[in-house]
């Protein structure tokens, strides 16, 4: 995946700092044990001095050199199995004076197998996923907390069942792309009336992705053609470079959500930047969530048939039905 080099730095030295915190805590654990077990420390010189032989050994290619190098790793497993004894003695666990590892694949390096570890990118992606702090308002978005009864229970012929029912397939289906991501590779178009729940539930939404460690972007439209105007047109080159960040990290997230589509001025270059926007992430497989106040009909005098037809035929319409919540929830 490609990376921000900004947001990367940032990652290993947040990983740096992991070891660090990992290289002081196996510190206090052996000068604790050394202040109990009066033979460690020169138990451990002698392990020290084992592996400095075992390399000179291997350098050197002595013809006796397999055999040596057997005869250290058993005077090694020896002095081992002695200070596992020592530490069961003392009252510490065998292992407590083993290395620690936050990661196991890579020890905290952020290397395995010559790519960047899983560990490296989920810092990466919850660095990235900062940004959405916007999303996340009220600090209890979660699908346990989707209040259905704002919504009315009564039958509404319009829908062939009441806003409620509606509601609650709504918040299952975007329960059920969560929990199944990165699996689940639909595109949503979230469509209705302001204050209906749809910022909500992709916050939801987002929280579950983010916290599997996957990258999660999130903007309103106006903002992101925005970023798109600014990479191509800005004569300022930090200004531009920070739009072409922006913009790559909409193009590779692992989920975008775009809020607030329509709200935007329409031109011909929020036109093209939509259409990238949706092509791109299409191609490539990787989810798109677009919320909107518009209905079919305003979508087709605003847009394009080109992304008009990307939508209706690669977009999952999730319905958003009932009353405005933020109203009711002064009322109550």
């Amino acid at each position: 995946m490609p990376y921000d080099g900004k947001i990367l730095a940032r990652a290993r030295a947040e990983l740096n700092r992991i070891r660090h915190t990992n290289e002081e805590e196996q510190s206090r654990r052996y000068r604790l044990a050394c202040s109990r077990i009066e033979q460690l420390d020169i138990l451990e010189s002698k392990l020290r001095a084992q592996m400095t032989d075992l390399v000179r050994v291997t350098i050197s290619k002595r013809p006796d050199m397999q055999q040596r190098i057997k005869d250290i790793e058993a005077e090694n497993l020896e002095l081992q199995a002695q200070r596992a004894e020592m530490l069961i003695e003392a009252g510490f666990p065998m292992d407590y004076l083993d290395d620690i590892y936050s990661c196991e694949k890579c020890h905290d390096t952020g290397v395995f197998e010559g790519k960047p570890c899983s560990c490296l990118n989920r810092i990466y992606n919850h660095l990235l996923t900062e940004e959405l702090s916007p999303l996340m308002r009220s600090g209890d978005e979660s699908f346990e907390n989707f209040d259905l009864t704002f919504y009315p229970a009564e039958y509404d012929f319009s829908l062939s069942a009441s806003p409620r029912e509606v509601m609650r397939l709504v918040c299952e289906r975007c329960r059920s792309f969560a929990d199944s991501f990165p699996d689940d590779v639909t595109n949503f178009l979230m469509q209705g009336g302001t204050g209906l729940g749809k910022t909500y539930l992709s916050a939801c939404i987002a929280r579950i992705v983010s916290g599997k460690g996957f990258s999660v972007f999130y903007d309103s439209a106006a903002s992101a053609f925005e970023a798109f105007e600014k990479q191509k047109f800005s004569r300022d080159p930090d200004e531009a470079e920070k739009a072409a960040a922006k913009v790559s990290r909409m193009l590779d997230c692992d989920l975008m959500i775009l809020d607030d589509l329509g709200t935007e001025m329409i031109t011909s270059l929020t036109i093209s930047a939509l259409y990238s926007l949706i092509n791109s992430r299409i191609i490539n497989k990787k989810p798109i969530i677009i919320s909107t106040n518009c209905s079919n009909e305003e979508l087709t005098r605003k847009y394009t048939p080109q992304i008009c037809s990307r939508i209706s035929g690669e977009f999952k319409t999730l319905p958003f039905c009932g009353s405005d919540i933020r109203i009711l929830k002064k009322s109550r």
